[in-house]
């Protein structure tokens, strides 16, 4: 019988419950190299062979132990969180406490078996961290920029908030030529980049971040599963005769791919005919505008699925070109 290992990991420690041989255990970590080696050992201790281990989804903090276990040989799952506090709930938990979450998280993967992780290709993590540092930079640039407008400054105040602004736009642009060069370097990368940006509206920079953030795109069954991944699949709630409410954005997905998707979504309603006669057919129903632009994004990432899956760029030609057959699916 496989043996279960529930993680709830911080920033400084994580906390492990084991379910073996009929009974749990609990122990404490620090979330270092050290830590899991400690981890390690108290395995081999506790004469485990073949090991589940779970934990949440929690970026940074628990990437590192994730490959640590996988490197060990053993099954490793990453859960989105929103499943184990639905789980605990079902579970009528009452407590919250990192032991009482690790145990949560040990009793879910023993239920539901969740499917095993692994980690990505190291240019993909690398295209990653790439990405998401010229959306920080980005970020803080609009910031200062923010500042700049929000009032009337010292001059001494108004003179380093330019010069951060400047320094700002220097590292965003050598951050770009870097992403640039990267996907140059490795040959899949181009050429899926080179697929996704023959999408009118689509740039190669955000080509470039849904390679990064939805890496095994293509590999996903269907358009539709690769929209539910990003959030973007609509959200009813309708219930009996009483319960009429409108639908919404799921947006149980990826914040970080409806944000590359947005500014695209606004280009394509101007360069990409088949998003127009979309946008237009469902303005003259009558559409919200956010709705409208709702739907043009999952539009785009049907697209993206259609020439990835295919690897033909796009065409408006949908008798001779399976890639938007696909994206239409």
């Amino acid at each position: 019988m496989t043996t279960i290992l529930g993680i709830d990991i911080s920033k400084t420690k994580f906390d492990v419950v084991l379910l073996h041989q009929g009974k749990q255990r609990h122990k404490v970590f620090s979330n270092t190299e050290a830590g899991f080696g400690k981890l390690q050992a108290w395995l081999v201790k506790q004469q485990v062979c073949e090991l589940h281990a779970c934990m949440e989804v929690t970026g940074v903090y628990g990437e590192n132990l994730a490959a640590y276990l996988h490197t060990a040989g053993y099954k490793v799952s990453l859960i989105n969180p929103a499943r184990i506090k639905a789980f605990g709930v079902s579970q009528l938990t009452r407590n919250k406490t990192d032991k009482v979450d690790a145990q949560v998280i040990a009793q879910f993967c023993q239920a539901l078996v969740p499917a095993a992780w692994s980690p990505l290709p190291t240019e993909v993590r690398d295209l990653q961290a790439l990405v998401r540092r010229y959306d920080a930079l980005l970020q803080m640039r609009q910031q200062e920029v923010t500042r700049v407008q929000s009032g009337t400054h010292p001059q001494a105040v108004l003179a380093s908030m330019q010069r951060v602004i400047e320094q700002l736009d220097q590292e965003t642009k050598t951050l770009k030529a870097a992403i640039e060069e990267h996907v140059r370097q490795h040959p899949s990368l181009q050429q899926q980049q080179d697929l996704i940006a023959s999408i009118p509206g689509i740039g190669t920079l955000t080509a470039a971040k849904i390679l990064a953030e939805i890496p095994q795109l293509k590999h996903f069954s269907s358009a539709r599963q690769a929209a539910a991944f990003a959030g973007l699949t609509p959200k009813q709630r309708v219930s009996g005769s009483s319960v009429r409410g409108r639908s919404h954005l799921s947006k149980m997905g990826s914040a970080r791919v409806r944000k590359a998707l947005y500014m695209p979504a606004v280009a394509s309603v101007k360069w990409n005919p088949l998003i127009q006669a979309l946008y237009e057919r469902l303005h003259q129903r009558g559409k919200h505008s956010m709705a409208v632009l709702a739907a043009v994004m999952r539009k785009l990432l049907h697209l993206i699925y259609g020439v990835l899956k295919s690897g033909k760029p796009f065409s408006l030609d949908y008798g001779k070109h399976s890639a938007i057959a696909a994206a239409s699916q």
